[in-house]
């Protein structure tokens, strides 16, 4: 058997192992939390702490945390990486502090990056146990996996694009908006697939910093428990809530999905047309 039948087998045979990962956690979760699901369980506020009711008002303060988390953190981390790959010279002493403190981050533990939320944006800031607290603290989180993706897609794309835009008398903001980011299009899309995976996800950092209220925010300044808390809060510290857990873990599965699915479809669709006019 050659090297790259062995090669082959170990990528297929990894890839399946992740999948089917995938789905025994998916069916179990299916299983336990669809006959939860209807359309007044994802309208109604909770009751009797999260055991009777739905997760209405809680849908709405993760769909807002996450907001705030990827309007803050997508631009500062599109920035940086262009800053690190187009305008600072790759083997600089700056880019180099850059990121190797962007890889400690990004090893930091998530309860590390509430402490210092709560301190910082909570405390310092007056912003309270709120939805802008949390959401600014799971962009401090996702700030790194952003400026990564997007800087390695960047230098991915080859230097020719550079050189040919160059010649063409083409500035380096425009080769920059209409060459070389829609050819790091792919491998931005991912590193933002990550960054909300992530954010949708994040419980530790969120309880210090967004709290656990249950009720309809007003405004970003309002506590709001976002769905990841929610679940945590059901399975560990209320009895008999198992239930509705499994059905808010099943709808965050969801929605995280139908985020990826639309911000891919738009990619892909945007990439279309620009191909088009071109």
């Amino acid at each position: 058997m050659s090297k790259n039948t062995i090669a082959t087998w170990l990528i297929w045979s990894s890839a399946l192992l992740v999948t089917g990962v995938f789905l025994c956690l998916l069916v179990d979760i299916i299983s336990a939390g669809l006959a939860g699901i209807s359309w007044s369980y994802l309208i109604e506020p909770p009751q009797d702490t999260g055991r009777a009711g739905g997760i209405g008002p809680i849908i709405v303060s993760t769909g807002l945390i996450l907001l705030v988390a990827i309007a803050t953190a997508a631009p500062l981390g599109l920035a940086t990486a262009v800053l690190l790959t187009e305008f600072t010279a790759q083997n600089s002493a700056f880019a180099g502090f850059v990121e190797r403190s962007l890889d400690v981050l990004a090893g930091i533990p998530s309860i590390v990056f509430g402490l210092f939320g709560n301190a910082f944006f909570c405390i310092y800031l007056g912003l309270g146990f709120s939805i802008l607290s949390g959401g600014l603290t799971l962009a401090c989180m996702v700030l790194p996996i952003l400026i990564r993706t997007a800087t390695e897609g960047l230098r991915s794309v080859p230097n020719d694009y550079r050189l040919a835009a160059a010649t063409l008398g083409m500035t380096r903001s425009a080769a920059l908006v209409h060459l070389l980011l829609p050819a790091a299009t792919p491998a931005l899309i991912a590193g933002l697939m990550l960054g909300i995976g992530r954010a949708g996800a994040e419980t530790a950092a969120l309880i210090f910093t967004s709290g656990y209220v249950d009720r309809m925010p007003d405004s970003l300044l309002d506590s709001g428990r976002a769905l990841s808390i929610h679940i945590y809060d059901l399975s560990m510290n209320v009895a008999g809530g198992d239930a509705n857990a499994n059905s808010a873990a099943l709808v965050l599965i969801i929605i995280l999905f139908l985020i990826n699915s639309v911000s891919i479809s738009l990619a892909n669709h945007w990439m279309h047309r620009r191909i088009i006019s071109l």
